[in-house]
């Protein structure tokens, strides 16, 4: 690409972006740049200045650096690092302190002298804090200034702890945190309320003083943020956006952290398109809701005036590329999501044959089939199919332990309404009673402890999936290791992972999956849960005739919901469904009212179900489609092989 293209690209962007096509290339290539830096240092006896950051973003980044020392031999004796943050009050040895993280994830295992090593202080007393900032400030300065300071973003806009409201020349200081980061943080402490409500933090005019700043982002969760720190203006709201006065800076994407980005959300705005029929799709769908027309009212007009004339010319007239459009998204719609026997299945999403199918339901937590696609659940065994349902991990995290000490004093009671006084029972009792009583924030539970609390989501599996009207016999508890650790944060998928979902899908053959395809899902545990479906199909596919001939669609919902263009199924419920979805959420008596891990939506999870159904459904009927109660989407994923 040429100079100018590029240029014209990225006309909306007011500082330097570059986008790989996923987070591990991107931090190879930092981890490049870092190691670059340090060699090029050590030639002239020099040190490198490194700031770092912590949170999830740079933990890869920090992996390649370890491989790097370990299998390369990239020395650290003459690196020095200060760290743009850390909680307050917060003691160095807590689990959730940035000294544990930044020992746990880089410097146990590389040879850095960590006299070296400078993190603020979160153990100080509030006298004390000022001086401690200012000599912060001043070691940094001794040492030359940062050479390269590696930044993560954070929802509200914060860079470090620079939360909204922060000036553009502030240096390191004590600081309060926005709620979202707050609620961002609360998986790590088992809850907001364990949170700090204060932070050590450099400023933002510490970090402009480095001679290179690096900020990286991952995932579709930072990509509305990335945007208005990229292409909005600058504003105290959203700090992140000072960083465009630098000259010194350049941003580090995947794919997700870029989508919201115009030259990938809206290419047509600021370049010449190759206009396949997925892109146009988009386009025409993005130009409805723009002009808020249905389709098939669009005129060339509305085309000409929204940086659509090209498509026009390539596949107009506009009528045309109207109707087209129109019927695309007609026969996404479907009744039957199984597919319609002994219909004419060449427009529909789903085959006609087999006219009852073997259908299995991949559920990362016990609650994600009903809350995600509960309707066309019901809708699928009402219509005859053999439904299976497998709930792939037991979702022990998320359930509070006022319900374990509950749910045990009945086991208790009703034993001793049978005449039965079973002392293991009490003991158990005792035990957990004192263990929640000292319980420490994330303080991993008892086994006895985590075994009650999968009991309970079991429970409300069964009884969810029952609803649905699911036969016993149809509903698999996988209990994936990879969750099985009693941590939050969870190991990836293994080997063994795979081959307990190989064994399932032999087990049914089915000839459709669905699987949670949200990605959103703010504890990581829905992708973890797909990849592992994905490796374990791909596999069958080399080997097994009925694999081969399996689809896959995707479900969203607990989280965030399909585009209206990406949708390749929609199943429309009618208000009872809609009544007979909730019924069965409602099942789920330990994750209603008020769940453990809400993320970032307070509201229980039937209702942001309820909400996003109807969403799609208006969504639908703004472009001029027929206007139903509300409308389950699914999207077909394509097999490399």
């Amino acid at each position: 690409m040429s100079r100018l293209n590029l240029l014209e690209e990225t006309r909306f962007e007011k500082l330097p972006v570059t986008v790989y096509p996923n987070f591990k290339i991107a931090t190879i290539t930092v981890a490049k740049r870092i190691s670059d830096l340090i060699i090029e240092k050590q030639k002239h006896g020099l040190k490198a200045v490194l700031g770092l950051a912590t949170g999830s973003t740079p933990i890869a980044l920090y992996a390649e650096l370890v491989r790097m020392h370990q299998q390369e031999g990239l020395s650290f004796e003459n690196v020095v690092t200060f760290n743009l943050d850390e909680y307050f009050p917060m003691g160095p040895a807590s689990a959730q302190s940035y000294v544990t993280f930044m020992k746990e994830n880089l410097f146990n295992h590389i040879n850095i002298d960590m006299d070296h090593v400078h993190i603020p202080d979160g153990t100080l007393s509030f006298d004390k804090i000022a001086d401690f900032c200012l000599e912060y400030e001043q070691k940094i300065r001794a040492y030359g200034g940062l050479d390269l300071q590696i930044l993560g973003i954070g929802r509200t806009g914060h860079i470090g702890f620079n939360e909204p409201g922060s000036a553009p020349n502030s240096g390191t200081r004590l600081v309060t945190l926005d709620d979202l980061t707050r609620r961002d943080a609360s998986r790590d402490f088992g809850g907001k309320e364990n949170v700090p409500v204060k932070a050590v933090t450099m400023g933002i005019g510490t970090i402009f003083k480095a001679r290179e700043i690096v900020l990286m982002a991952w995932n579709q969760n930072k990509a509305e943020i990335v945007k208005k720190a990229v292409e909005g203006e600058l504003s105290g709201d959203v700090p992140a956006t000072y960083l465009q006065l630098s000259e010194n800076v350049e941003f580090i994407l995947d794919t997700g952290a870029a989508s919201e980005l115009t030259r990938f959300k809206i290419p047509w705005l600021v370049k010449d398109c190759f206009w396949d029929d997925m892109l146009t799709k988009k386009a025409v769908v993005w130009l409805s809701e723009t002009v808020h027309k249905p389709v098939l009212k669009l005129t060339e007009e509305d085309y000409n005036t929204h940086g659509m004339a090209q498509l026009v010319i390539e596949r107009g007239p506009v009528y045309n590329i109207n109707i087209d459009i129109f019927n695309k998204l007609q026969h996404t719609i479907t009744g039957w999501p199984g597919g319609k026997p002994n219909a004419d299945d060449s427009q529909r999403p789903e085959r006609a044959v087999p006219a009852q199918k073997q259908t299995l339901i991949f559920s990362p937590h016990p609650d994600d089939d009903v809350i995600s696609m509960g309707g066309t659940f019901i809708r699928l065994v009402d219509q005859g199919h053999d439904v299976h349902v497998a709930y792939q991990t037991s979702g022990n995290t998320a359930v509070w332990d006022d319900d374990v000490l509950r749910y045990i004093e009945f086991a208790v009671d009703f034993n001793q309404s049978l005449g039965s006084t079973n002392k293991k029972m009490q003991i158990v009792y005792e035990q957990a009673r004192k263990f929640i009583e000292g319980k420490l924030p994330n303080q991993v539970d008892t086994p006895e402890i985590r075994d009650v609390k999968a009991f309970i989501r079991k429970s409300e599996a069964i009884a969810g999936a029952r609803y649905a009207g699911l036969k016993d016999e149809n509903i698999h508890f996988m209990n994936l290791p990879f969750y099985e650790t009693g941590k939050i944060k969870k190991d990836p998928g293994s080997e063994l992972d795979i081959q307990l979902t190989i064994d399932l899908l032999q087990q049914v053959k089915p000839h459709q999956i669905f699987a949670a395809g949200d990605f959103a899902d703010p504890h990581g545990t829905h992708i973890v849960c797909f990849k592992i479906v994905i490796a374990a199909m791909e596999k069958l596919r080399k080997t097994e005739a009925w694999a081969k001939e399996c689809w896959l669609w995707m479900y969203r919902g607990a989280w965030h919901e399909f585009e209206t263009h990406e949708i390749e199924m929609a199943v429309p419920l009618s208000p009872l469904e809609v009544e007979r979805k909730r019924n069965a959420i409602f099942k789920h008596q330990s994750q209603k009212d008020r769940p453990v891990f809400p993320g970032d939506d307070a509201r229980e999870f039937w209702m942001r179900a309820d909400q996003r159904n109807r969403e799609t459904a208006e969504a639908y009927d703004k472009l001029g489609l027929a206007n139903y109660e509300a409308m389950e989407a699914f999207v077909k994923w394509k097999f490399l092989n």
